[in-house]
C-alpha cells in the first residue's frame, strides 16, 4: 500500500534508529551512497529525503529531479548496487518527501566507492552509519558461502570461552593478546566463530567485539 501523510508523521515521530535516516535534501554523492550502503548491510531500513535532522517534514521542491538525483549517486557510488525503491509523499502543494525504501541485502558486502577506486562498507549502529570493520565485511563475505564451517576446538579456543564466561565480550586486539597470537590469526579465528553461530559480532562506533551467541 502506498505511504500516506499520516503514515510518514507516525514514521518521523519514532526518531533516527537502527532503521530510519533523516536528510533535508540529497548529500553528496558519496555521503548518500554511505547511508544506503550501510541498511542493506544491516537490516535494512528507510531514508527520508526532505526531513530535517529533528524531524521537522520540510519536503523537497522538486521531486523528479531529486529522485534523479539519487539514482545517479547510487549508481556510480555502490558496489555492488544494492536493491531500493523510492516512493513520492506530498506535504504540500510545492513540497514533497521522499522515501528510500532499503531491504536488507542477500548480496552483501556492498561498497561505496570512492573516486580514486578505493571501496569501503559501512553497516548501520543505533542512528549512525559507520565504516564496517575488516571482521564485519569478511564475516558478511562467509555469509555468501553456504558450505558446513569446519575448524578445530583446541587450546587458544577453550581460553576464548572461559574469558567470554568471566568477562561476556572480547574484542580481536584483547583475543591476539590473551591467546598471544598474531592480530590476523585472532581476527580468522573469532570471525570462524562466529560464522558457525558460536560467537556473535556486534558492530560498535569504537571497537567491534564479539560475544556468546544465543544459539550456541
Amino acid at each position: 500500500m502506498p505511504t500516506t501523510l499520516t503514515d510518514l508523521t507516525k514514521l518521523i515521530a519514532t526518531g533516527e534508529g537502527l532503521h530510519l535516516e533523516f536528510k533535508r535534501k540529497v548529500p553528496s554523492p558519496a555521503r548518500f551512497s554511505k547511508e544506503v550502503v550501510a541498511l542493506a548491510n544491516t537490516q535494512g531500513g528507510r531514508l527520508l529525503i526532505g526531513v530535517d535532522d529533528d524531524g521537522t517534514p520540510v519536503g523537497v521542491r522538486d521531486a523528479e529531479e531529486t529522485e534523479y538525483t539519487l539514482h545517479e549517486a547510487l549508481s556510480t557510488c555502490c558496489v555492488p548496487l544494492p536493491r531500493f525503491a523510492t516512493e513520492q509523499v506530498p506535504v504540500t502543494r510545492r513540497r514533497t518527501i521522499i522515501v528510500v525504501k532499503v531491504p536488507p541485502s542477500t548480496r552483501r558486502p556492498h561498497f561505496v566507492q570512492d573516486a580514486d577506486g578505493s571501496r569501503t562498507a559501512y553497516v548501520r549502529v543505533e542512528d549512525m552509519s559507520v565504516e564496517a570493520s575488516k571482521e564485519a565485511v569478511r564475516l558478511m563475505r562467509f555469509e555468501q558461502n553456504e558450505r558446513d564451517v569446519q575448524f578445530e576446538f583446541g587450546e587458544k579456543e577453550l581460553l576464548l570461552m572461559r574469558y567470554l564466561e568471566a568477562y561476556s565480550r572480547i574484542t580481536v586486539l584483547e583475543f591476539s593478546r590473551l591467546a598471544n597470537i598474531p592480530r590476523k590469526r585472532a581476527s580468522q579465528t573469532l570471525v570462524l566463530l562466529a560464522k558457525a553461530k558460536i560467537l556473535q559480532l556486534h558492530a560498535d562506533p569504537k571497537q567491534d567485539y564479539f560475544t556468546r551467541s544465543f544459539a550456541a
